[in-house]
C-alpha cells in the first residue's frame, strides 16, 4: 500500500535558516548591522525554559545576537513593562520576543501591546494583527507562517483549495486562515463548537488542525490525497508519548502528505522567529 509522504520540518527548517544565516551575514559585513533578538521570560515554567533555550540556540545557528532577560515569578507588571519600554528604544534590538504564558498577576494582552509594532518578532501586536486581516503583512505570527512555509516547501499552492482549519485560537486558527485566504483558498474554521466536525473535515484539500486533542482526528475522516499539517502536540493517554491532533498511522496511507509530531511544525515555528527578526533588522537599512 502506498503511503503519504512525511512532510520533515526539520530538515525544511535546517535549509532556511542556512538562508537567513547567509543573510544576516550579508547585513552584517555590508552594512555593519548585526540582527538581535531580545527574548524576555517571567517564572519558572519548565516549558517556557525549554523553548528560550531552542531560541538562543537558532539565534547562534543564525547569526542574531541573542539578548536574554529572565525574572523572577514575582516580577510586577509595571516592572515588566519598564523593560519592554527600554527594548523598544534600543538600538541594537529588532526583535522583541516575552514568553508565553506570564504569572497569572500580569496581563499579556497589555503586554503584547507594549511591544513595539515594529520590533514584534512574534506577530501578535493588534497593530500587526490589523495589518495580517487587510492583507497587507508586516510581521506575521511564527506558527501559522511556519505552517504556510511548508505547504510551499512540497508545492502546495492554496488557490482555489478548499481549507480546513481546526482551531480558532489568536496564535493559530484565526491567523493561518487569513493566511490561507489570502492565497486564495476556501477557508472553513472550525471550533468547539462545531457541528458534524468529521463532515467538514473530509471536505479539506488541505487540513491545518490545532485543536490541541490527541489524536482526535481519525484516518476515515480525511479526504484522498489531503495534506495535513498538524500543529497540536499533546501526550497520548496510553503511553505518555508526544502526538499530534491527527492519528498518524492511520493517516499515513490516505493522505498525499503530512507533518509527524514532533518533528513537522515545531522547528519552524522558531525559524519563522527569526525570519521576522532578520527582517525588522533589515528595514534598517531599507
Amino acid at each position: 500500500m502506498s503511503t503519504g509522504k512525511i512532510i520533515d520540518g526539520k530538515e525544511i527548517a535546517r535549509q532556511l535558516r542556512l538562508q537567513l544565516h547567509e543573510e544576516a551575514q550579508s547585513l552584517i559585513s555590508e552594512h555593519g548591522v548585526t540582527p538581535g533578538l531580545a527574548v524576555v521570560l517571567v517564572g519558572n515554567n519548565p516549558a517556557s525554559h525549554l523553548y528560550v533555550r531552542m531560541k538562543k540556540q537558532a539565534c547562534v545557528e543564525v547569526g542574531i545576537t541573542s539578548y536574554s532577560h529572565e525574572l523572577p515569578e514575582e516580577t510586577s507588571e509595571e516592572a515588566l513593562l519598564s523593560l519592554i519600554q527600554t527594548l523598544n528604544e534600543h538600538p541594537a534590538v529588532h526583535g522583541i520576543l516575552v514568553q508565553m504564558p506570564l504569572p497569572a498577576h500580569i496581563r499579556s494582552q497589555r503586554i503584547l501591546e507594549a511591544i513595539s509594532p515594529d520590533k514584534d518578532a512574534d506577530g501578535f501586536h493588534p497593530r500587526n494583527v490589523g495589518l495580517l486581516a487587510v492583507g497587507a503583512p508586516l510581521f506575521r505570527p511564527c506558527t501559522p507562517w511556519g505552517c504556510m512555509e511548508l505547504l510551499h516547501s512540497i508545492g502546495v499552492k492554496p488557490a482555489g483549495q478548499s481549507a480546513v482549519v481546526l482551531g480558532r485560537s489568536n496564535i493559530v486558527g484565526k491567523p493561518v486562515a487569513l493566511m490561507l485566504l489570502a492565497e486564495n483558498a476556501t477557508v472553513t474554521l472550525c471550533h468547539s463548537q462545531t457541528k458534524q466536525l468529521p463532515e467538514m473535515v473530509r471536505q479539506a484539500d488541505i487540513l491545518i488542525s490545532a485543536m490541541g486533542q490527541p489524536e482526535l482526528i481519525r484516518g476515515d475522516w480525511l479526504k484522498p490525497g489531503a495534506v495535513v499539517i498538524d500543529v497540536g502536540m499533546n501526550r497520548r493517554a496510553s503511553d505518555g508519548k508526544l502526538c499530534g491532533d491527527v492519528a498518524f498511522q492511520e493517516a499515513l496511507p490516505k493522505v498525499a502528505a503530512i507533518t509527524p509530531v514532533p518533528g513537522g511544525v515545531g522547528p519552524m515555528t522558531i525559524t519563522m522567529l527569526m525570519k521576522n527578526t532578520l527582517f525588522s533588522a533589515s528595514r534598517c537599512v531599507a
